[in-house]
């Protein structure tokens, strides 16, 4: 148990936390804070044992009357303790600010989503310069266990996938919460904790290797239709100069669904964390993304920032 929890229970009572107030501005008889709390003493009696079980008050006997008083430590501990959590959630490039910024998204989304079709035509593009060579890079695309520990964003991992690298193979790809130990990675296991968080079927249509890899990949809704279709295009090519890979991905939105508001809302953040796994997996990435936040509006070629 963690050492607030105690703290916690004795003050989540209302009838306790207005008795802590009380003893905050002086230290009171039982009597009188039984009077001034508008409660029956014996009651009374009971809240403060409990307070001083937990540490929160302490109380001394003075002739006929026992006198309660607040101890601050624990409360001055309790409230470092608060602070540090509300620390940890709003650290700078925490997930809290993540779900934040899909947060966003996702309201501007689905007020977009008037009709069938309304996201048709969105392009988002991406750009990593990645350490290794294309032929490691494409391995990392194609090859099922390596591209099944990039190929989800943060919070969710790959548990189920297919994917056959030639033109006309076959896509599957499933994804369950990244701290859901069902399902077995990359084998179709089933079961965990919660349900399954998505999945995708697609086909591959171009497939060379070390230079270009193009799909259509489709979100399936929880009645199982597609959400849209997703074509998705990696371009590798040497740098210029020195070794590694420059990566061009174009991804662009196909028979939109005014159900795919919520996926769409997250292709930014989430495409752009996968690729940021995919250059920490082959090697830490050189440069930065030279993209630009993507719009609310249907846009044809509009880079955005991943």
């Amino acid at each position: 148990m963690d050492d607030a929890d105690p703290l916690l229970i004795a003050l989540a009572d209302p009838a306790r936390w207005r008795l802590v107030r009380l003893l905050a501005e002086r230290p009171r008889p039982v009597g009188v804070l039984a009077e001034l709390a508008e409660a029956r003493q014996p009651q009374t009696t009971k809240h403060l044992q409990t307070l001083e079980r937990a540490g929160i008050v302490t109380s001394q006997r003075s002739g006929q009357r026992r006198v309660y008083a607040l101890r601050p430590g624990p409360l001055r501990d309790l409230a470092a303790t608060l602070g540090r959590l509300a620390d940890t959630a709003d650290r700078v490039g925490g997930s809290r600010e993540t779900y934040d910024r899909y947060g966003l998204s996702l309201a501007s989304e689905r007020l977009a989503a008037e009709g069938p079709g309304w996201a048709d035509e969105r392009s988002f593009r991406f750009h990593r310069s990645l350490a290794a060579d294309p032929d490691t890079v494409w391995r990392h695309l194609t090859e099922t266990a390596l591209l099944a520990c990039w190929w989800a964003p943060d919070d969710l991992r790959v548990s189920d996938l297919a994917f056959a690298a030639r033109p006309g193979g076959r896509i599957l790809l499933e994804y369950r919460d990244a701290e859901d130990t069902g399902g077995s990675e990359g084998s179709g296991g089933s079961g965990g904790s919660d349900p399954v968080a998505g999945r995708g079927d697609g086909v591959v249509d171009v497939a060379r290797p070390g230079e270009r890899l193009a799909y259509r990949l489709s979100p399936r809704l929880p009645d199982g239709s597609a959400a849209f279709t997703a074509h998705v295009d990696f371009d590798l090519r040497p740098p210029g100069t020195g070794t590694g890979t420059e990566l061009d991905v174009r991804y662009l939105i196909a028979d939109s669904t005014v159900e795919s508001a919520d996926f769409i809302a997250g292709i930014e953040i989430g495409f752009g964390q996968c690729l940021d796994k995919l250059a920490a997996a082959v090697g830490t990435a050189h440069g930065t993304p030279h993209d630009t936040p993507h719009p609310s509006a249907r846009t044809e070629g509009k880079q955005v920032q991943p």
